[in-house]
């Protein structure tokens, strides 16, 4: 399962309120607090600084702000992070530039030319409410990348190799001196790949990526919900450079039924009965997504009360058992009756002392 992201505002310690500069000034802070520099060898500082990063660049901007306060992280699907401290630095120069006095951080950014991980993919699954209950095995498609099946994502045409790039030396990125600072940029001549490819492969024309279909077979447990995620490891973009691929994450979607409708693990659905059987009681069969029941009303029943079907709601996720079926009870009261059914009314109406209107042409007008 995917892991849950922490809301953006808690992430920075700001109100949903927060202005502009007050975002900015709480992110300041905890970029300083737990900035690499400062906490070297401490993986779990270098997450804290890149999500901190995360939700200033979303709250920083007004449109992405926006997005997320409507529509939450799902707004912006797997893709949205960083996966690379140097990643911060680029895009908030201006922040670290003013806590470290320029530039800051004093480091060349890491070349593109090693290996490196496949994105992660998202892929929306209908499925039914029915299905829900029983679980299912589901075949999806989609397209993605990897790496060219020819010549193995090297870009050079098979019997050739692609050379290092006389301008970077294979870096990806050229130094430049400005003032006190050294300032690394993409390299001009290979595009910060780091190579030089004199014969490129036909078949991606020197990308060393490919475009393909895939199809796949997820397993969709029982008691799913919408908006569960399910992670299938490695089966996302494939890696480059001989990195690996990235991983699948199948959120689920459950339609709506006709019948039928969720609360956690409970159903709810209407059920309609005459006004003599709620008065005298009956068995009367019902329809669950296991197929018909029979369920018994009591003699007495009023309208809006709810009956009780145990173990025919939604599977726990976690086992542990099903929820209820609650039918919410429905009286017909016709407004017509027969001239038997109606002297027979009258009849227990004057047994009771029930005050009642005299007879008209219509009856319940």
């Amino acid at each position: 399962m995917a892991t849950t992201k922490l809301d953006y505002y808690e992430v920075l310690g700001v109100e949903r309120t927060a202005d502009g500069d007050t975002i900015k000034k709480a992110y300041r802070k905890l970029a300083m607090q737990f900035h690499p520099d400062k906490n070297p060898g401490d993986k779990a500082a270098e997450d804290k600084f890149k999500q901190c990063a995360e939700a200033y660049e979303i709250l920083s901007n007004q449109d992405k702000r926006a997005k997320y306060d409507r529509f939450g992280h799902q707004a912006f699907g797997q893709g949205q992070g960083f996966q690379d401290v140097d990643d911060v630095f680029a895009n908030f120069s201006d922040i670290f530039g003013d806590l470290f006095g320029g530039g800051g951080r004093q480091r060349q950014r890491r070349s593109n030319t090693g290996p490196a991980r496949g994105a992660d993919l998202r892929y929306i699954c209908e499925i039914s409410l029915k299905e829900v209950i029983t679980g299912l095995e589901k075949d999806i498609e989609f397209d993605t990348e990897e790496n060219c099946s020819e010549c193995d994502g090297s870009g050079a045409e098979k019997g050739s190799t692609a050379d290092t790039c006389p301008s970077c030396r294979g870096a990806g990125q050229v130094i430049s001196q400005q003032g006190f600072f050294s300032v690394a940029t993409t390299c001009p001549t290979c595009q910060g790949s780091g190579k030089i490819i004199k014969n490129p492969c036909k078949k991606c024309h020197g990308k060393g990526r490919t475009r393909v279909h895939r199809k796949i077979q997820v397993k969709v447990p029982p008691g799913v919900d919408t908006g569960t995620q399910l992670r299938v490891t490695q089966e996302g973009e494939g890696g480059h450079r001989g990195g690996p691929p990235g991983d699948l994450y199948v959120e689920i979607r459950v339609k709506d039924h006709d019948v039928f409708e969720r609360h956690g693990l409970d159903l709810l659905a209407p059920l309609q009965i005459s006004y003599l059987q709620a008065l005298l009681g009956a068995e009367v069969e019902v329809e669950t997504l296991d197929g018909d029941e029979t369920i018994t009303v009591p003699a007495g029943t009023n309208a809006n009360e709810r009956i009780r079907l145990k173990d025919k709601g939604v599977p726990s996720l976690r086992g542990g058992g099903r929820g209820s079926i609650y039918f919410d009870i429905q009286i017909d009261v016709p407004k017509k009756l027969s001239k038997d059914e109606e002297k027979l009314l009258r009849e227990i109406a004057t047994a009771k002392g029930e005050k009642v209107l005299a007879p008209k042409k219509g009856f319940f007008k």
